[in-house]
């Protein structure tokens, strides 16, 4: 992470929501969770547009949330996975999404998204990882 944004930063929670703050940091980090990704996939699950996506991933990879690591083949392949550091989001990514689906059960909203699927990969990637 820049070290001058950190500084900016007043409290851990500011440079925790200066990391996964952008609008499809979660949605990246979540489906990246215990996997890598080509770019192509991370595209078709996270919708956004491919400027968009683009920027994320680079900010994600500047913060030490994302490795990405670039093939030199024609055409150029890219994938992408969580760091060491990015996996120590799992637990909070995790618990983010039982908080939205709460928020929908209460207001009695279904969720448009296609999360749910996902959501057991999340839990096994938690269930096996070491405890600290």
């Amino acid at each position: 992470m820049d070290e001058e944004i950190l500084k900016s930063c007043s409290c851990p929670l500011d440079a925790t929501l200066a990391v996964i703050g952008g609008k499809y940091k979660l949605d990246i980090v979540y489906y990246l969770v215990g996997r890598t990704l080509r770019y192509n996939q991370l595209a078709k699950l996270v919708a956004a547009t491919p400027k968009m996506l683009s920027e994320q991933l680079k900010e994600l990879e500047r913060d030490g949330i994302v490795n990405r690591v670039l093939y030199p083949v024609v055409p150029p392949k890219t994938e992408y996975s969580l760091t060491p550091l990015g996996e120590k989001l799992c637990a909070t990514v995790y618990e983010m999404y039982r908080f939205g689906q709460e928020l929908y059960s209460v207001n009695k909203v279904l969720p448009r998204c296609g999360c749910n699927e996902e959501l057991s990969r999340l839990q096994e990637k938690l269930l096996t990882a070491p405890k600290p």
